[in-house]
């Protein structure tokens, strides 16, 4: 890998500099406070295998968009004015396409640049270099201007009809770039590792909103000529490139406090809106733990239900999935764990993507303690036993290499990398350290972690060296204790690692045990006396040493269980994914048009790639089903999540 130090200018280029407030998301009385940064720290950048930039020569700073959308032809189409800094003599710059239908370069004065596209990758695009007029000055910025448009299928962005919103009257529009898709939709350096702040001007029909992960300049738009109407932002700290986000659709908004509030569509804004109440008591509680909030407002997009994750850690605008929407605010430590991202992913973030584990597992970890300050110790042990649980199915499945903490990426989609391992491991390795050193100590270091290494790209290497330097201090015993490379660079778990445990499922386990093993009826069981989380796990217990494909409940059980827990009209969708599971495990027809209903009225991926996984284990019964939804399912679900299901059942259409 190459280190490089920038010069004085060019890290001046890539200054943090603090935002002077203005216009907020909606309604424009709630004034943002200033979002302040530290000080500029030198950037020393790491080969990206999963991008063609090559930072240490020339690097993008800033991103100026002015894109128009059109609903008709499913196109952003405009300019992208890049700022770009990099080392004297510098005569070209390589972004990163895919997907794009490139029209022009040229400068800001209008001068034709020569440009050229490489060898076409089906994951990492192609690169597209840009030689300069000149080479470049010390110190210089420099800007390029690129006219382009996205085509219908850019993978990261999803245009819905009118009939695929709750509305039903107008389209909808959403990004969603993590990984590495913001380049199907913004020509850049995609790599996280390369921050950019970003401008925007989008206009849109003037019947929609248009929103973004960043300061909301104009929060009612401006005339954009007949019909359309402009929106313009601003994000003025420094973020990775998948974090640039866009909505656009019929959406209204609803404060919670001064500094937090929901948009989504307006059908679903209150029931939202009461779900999520819990998010600004969360933001006080992430500052008490590790320090001020820097980014201004933290709004939530709760969007249709073809968004492929829980949710996405935008800045200043999280997006999330309506799953969530429970009625019962038991599912928000998604918004816990969206939240915590505004420090450990957003402010601290993987140089690469086979650092992810820096950006979940330290996010895991942080989620589960906002929600033990805001809903108690018990609450949040069960929440670790859960992911623990789903952390031992997914070391038994995956290859051993892929068990480490740092991953080897080279020639894969870093989706190969979202595994429970970054973010579970990764938390049970923090667990373990704050278990050693005790947690003031534990929480000191980290604190200053996040202090110390804010808008810096971060490696597992970087990790190593400021916990050794900040926290271990030399001490040899407690370096033995921790096992840190044990942890990042071998597979499974180290020797000293302890499973979390809650006293509130002992009970659990209990009827599980007295139902499923000794067959005792359902109607013993205290569902309603239950939390979500006690009956997650009752739905996920499995009888010890059972198969992966193996029964363990009759028919007459499996009535049983539906009919007594109401299972058919539950409305909690962890819950009724964990039923599904189990009911087309056992090739259990009463469930199938649940399971039908279910899978075409969402696509996060978390839910559909494995109920269609179990499907197509049962091969008489299941494959000919799963065909038959997907084919139906398909249309909705956005390209990650039939980038996941597509090779799973071959499909080709």
């Amino acid at each position: 890998m190459s280190r490089v130090l920038l010069s004085a200018c060019a890290l001046a280029a890539l200054s943090l500099a603090a935002c002077a407030g203005g216009p907020v998301a909606e309604p424009p009385a709630l004034t943002s406070p200033p979002m302040t940064t530290p000080a500029v720290r030198p950037v020393d950048y790491v080969r990206d295998v999963h991008s063609h930039a090559r930072p240490e020569v020339a690097r993008v700073v800033d991103v100026a968009l002015d894109l128009a959308a059109d609903f008709e032809t499913s196109r952003l189409s405009g300019t992208a004015t890049l700022s770009i800094t990099g080392v004297p003599g510098a005569e070209e710059i390589v972004l990163d396409v895919r997907n794009l239908d490139l029209q022009a370069v040229r400068t800001p004065e209008g001068r034709a640049l020569d440009y050229s596209l490489g060898a076409e990758d089906p994951t990492l695009g192609q690169p597209l270099t840009v030689r300069f007029d000149r080479p470049l000055a010390a110190g210089e910025t420099r800007r390029i201007v690129i006219a382009y448009a996205t085509r219908p299928d850019a993978a990261a962005l999803q245009w819905l009809t009118p009939a695929q919103t709750a509305g039903g009257r107008l389209p909808y529009l959403f990004s969603q770039g993590q990984a590495i898709l913001t380049r199907t939709w913004v020509p850049t350096q995609d790599s996280p590792g390369i921050r950019q702040t970003f401008s925007a001007r989008i206009t849109a029909p003037d019947a929609l909103k248009v929103v973004m992960s960043a300061d909301h300049l104009t929060p009612e738009g401006e005339p954009a000529g007949p019909g359309r109407r402009a929106w313009r932002f601003r994000m003025d700290n420094p973020v990775p490139p998948y974090l640039i986000a866009i909505g656009a659709g019929d959406v209204a908004f609803q404060p919670i406090d001064e500094r937090t509030g929901v948009f989504t569509e307006p059908s679903k804004l209150a029931a939202a809106h009461r779900e999520l109440v819990p998010t600004a008591g969360m933001v006080d509680a992430a500052e008490a733990l590790y320090g001020p909030y820097i980014w201004g407002r933290y709004d939530l997009l709760v969007l249709p239900p073809s968004f492929p994750f829980g949710g996405m850690e935008n800045p200043r605008l999280t997006f999330a999935t309506p799953t969530i929407i429970a009625g019962d605010q038991s599912l928000v430590s998604l918004v816990a764990h969206e939240l915590a991202h505004s420090w450990s992913g957003n402010l601290v973030t993987n140089a690469t993507w086979d650092d992810f584990w820096l950006n979940e597992g330290f996010t895991v970890y942080f989620e589960n303690r906002i929600m033990e300050a805001v809903y108690g110790r018990d609450r949040a042990l069960q929440e670790q036993v859960l992911g623990w649980n789903s952390l031992q199915d997914t070391l038994a499945s995956l290859p051993p290499a892929d068990t480490r903490l740092k991953l080897d990426l080279a020639g894969r989609d870093p989706d190969d990398g979202m595994t429970d391992v970054a973010y579970e491991k990764g938390a049970a390795f923090l667990r373990t350290i704050e278990r050693l050193v005790g947690r003031e100590r534990f929480d000191v270091w980290l604190r200053g972690y996040f202090e110390r290494n804010a808008f810096r790209p971060m490696t597992t290497e970087r990790f190593l060296e400021d916990i050794r330097t900040h926290l271990v201090r030399g001490d040899a015993a407690l370096e033995a204790q921790l096992m840190m490379d044990a942890w990042i660079y071998q597979p499974g778990m180290p020797s000293n690692w302890v499973a979390p445990v809650s006293d509130a499922f002992a009970p659990v386990d209990a009827a599980a045990q007295a139902v499923f093993v000794a067959g005792a009826p359902v109607s013993t069981v205290p569902w309603s006396d239950w939390n979500t989380q006690q009956r997650l796990r009752f739905l996920g217990w499995r009888p010890e040493g059972l198969q992966p494909a193996g029964d363990w409940l009759t028919p007459a059980q499996l009535a049983d269980l539906s009919a007594t827990l109401d299972l058919p009209d539950e409305g909690n969708a962890e819950i009724v994914f964990a039923w599904l599971q189990i009911a087309l495990q056992h090739r259990y027809d009463p469930a199938v048009p649940q399971a039908e209903a279910f899978l075409t009225g969402m696509g996060r991926r978390k839910f559909v790639l494995p109920l269609f996984r179990t499907l197509w284990a049962e091969e008489d019964w299941g494959r000919p089903l799963a065909t038959r939804l997907y084919r139906e399912a398909r249309p909705l679900y956005h390209p990650v999540t039939t980038g996941s299901v597509d090779p799973l059942l071959g499909w080709a259409g």
